[in-house]
């Protein structure tokens, strides 16, 4: 039996790699806390633009977004960051 694939040298390298360039969050744009403890909602973590639940790779670079834990959180498993406001304000008064 496997072991969790998050536990391996080879995505620990993936977080390290991107932990070092030290990014702004891909989802809101804003710095991020690199020496916050991890629990911290601001701190970094590691984001899979497609999500693996919707076949992302664990450890293709290309997929792999530096992000805060909030945002990461927040955005669950969709594929885009926010959903798309409508154009229009719905009619108050009918």
């Amino acid at each position: 039996m496997a072991g969790n694939p998050r536990n391996g040298r080879p995505y620990r390298r993936l977080v390290d790699w991107l932990r070092s360039q030290r990014l702004p969050c891909w989802l809101c744009g804003h710095n991020i806390g690199y020496e916050l403890d991890a629990r911290h909602p601001l701190s970094f973590t590691l984001d899979h633009q497609v999500p693996l639940s919707k076949g992302g790779d664990l450890l293709d670079p290309a997929n792999a977004r530096a992000a805060h834990r909030r945002c990461n959180s927040s955005r669950g498993n969709r594929t885009t960051a926010r959903p798309k406001p409508s154009a229009r304000r719905p009619q108050l008064r009918w």
